[in-house]
């Protein structure tokens, strides 16, 4: 079971504001949560927080898990007067789920709405056409103001509904919350370098400054994945699954931004059918993780990432399930456990 501690923590995390560039809020709690449990913790130029904790004893192998702080969001970029701002999305967004949100603007959580003309002023032809983001306003109300460049998200908090979680990030608020549950019980053979990285979603930016300083010998990305497991016309096959809800955490072998070392998804693979813990493999496709990053970093860095599957990322709202999360926790911590140097001393490709 997560412990209700666990699940405070990722409330507190899904319900700030940390949109790519402007992460302060999540690292502001991070950093609280870190610093009992860790011999250093700094926080770098671009705004990635590493807190490590060192080796008790065994080889200090470096194992570096990084999470991304960010949400994907909006910035806003003019002002039209009488509290209409125009704006630029900040990471994926689908512009179809935009008209009418509601939106959290900037470090106070200014209330607004994203608005559009409205249906009934509007032609057949254009209603045929797909809304474009230069026709949108977020809508503040008249004569209220927010600061150009302050950024935006969905005013969606976090729920339980019964077996599942829902909320507006997380992705990869999930990961964040794993990250720091997994330095507090970190195994002291291993030298842990949790790497609470910013910019993910415009670029994997963090994630590679945060590897140049700390030099891993290995990466492991813990994010959210898109499970598009929805119902499909009877008769037919979803193809295009890429994950499903309920099936415990997802290993990566491919994704646009990484191919994963094999030897890790061969070792993560054993420590799930030795624990029992339920597992998939990704399907490979689109997306890509800080394992993206860590991987063409220095010298190059064997990396994997795991994941937390989830619907509707980027949107209003995403869902996963208490099991998946939990599964995804246990089955990184076994291989913490049971992670040493030899598992990157087998043959690549054997």
């Amino acid at each position: 079971m997560i412990p209700e501690s666990l699940l405070s923590l990722l409330e507190r995390l899904c319900n700030a504001v940390a949109v790519s560039g402007d992460e302060g809020e999540v690292r502001q709690i991070v950093l609280e949560e870190v610093r009992p449990h860790a011999d250093e913790v700094r926080v770098d130029a671009l705004g990635n927080v590493l807190a490590i904790r060192h080796a008790r004893s065994g080889d200090g192998l470096r194992v570096m898990l990084a999470a991304h702080m960010d949400e994907v969001g909006f910035m806003l970029v003019a002002e039209d007067g009488d509290g209409l701002y125009r704006f630029e999305t900040a990471g994926s967004v689908d512009e179809r789920y935009l008209v009418g949100k509601p939106v959290w603007v900037g470090k106070d959580h200014l209330p607004g709405v994203i608005g559009a003309r409205p249906i009934h002023l509007t032609t057949p032809e254009e209603r045929a056409r797909k809304l474009s983001l230069e026709s949108l306003r977020i809508d503040l109300g008249p004569g209220r103001k927010a600061e150009l460049g302050s950024r935006a998200t969905f005013a969606t908090p976090f729920r339980r509904l019964g077996a599942a979680i829902l909320a507006k990030s997380l992705d990869n608020r999930l990961g964040v919350a794993t990250v720091i549950e997994l330095l507090r019980n970190a195994p002291p053979h291993l030298e842990l370098q949790a790497a609470f990285t910013v910019q993910e979603e415009i670029g994997l930016r963090g994630a590679s400054v945060a590897a140049y300083a700390l030099q891993p010998h290995l990466g492991i990305a813990v994010d959210s994945t898109p499970a598009h497991d929805l119902p499909v016309p009877e008769g037919r096959e979803n193809l295009f699954y890429n994950t499903r809800l309920g099936a415990g955490p997802a290993i990566y072998r491919a994704d646009a931004a990484t191919l994963s070392d094999p030897r890790l998804v061969r070792f993560l693979e054993a420590v799930a059918q030795r624990h029992n813990i339920p597992y998939q493999i990704r399907q490979p496709g689109g997306g890509g993780t800080d394992a993206g990053a860590i991987q063409r970093t220095r010298e190059g860095i064997p990396a994997v990432s795991v994941s937390v599957p989830g619907r509707y990322p980027h949107s209003p709202a995403s869902l996963a399930l208490l099991e998946d999360w939990e599964n995804t926790l246990r089955l990184l911590q076994e291989a913490l456990n049971e992670l040493t140097a030899e598992v990157l001393e087998t043959e690549k490709n054997s």
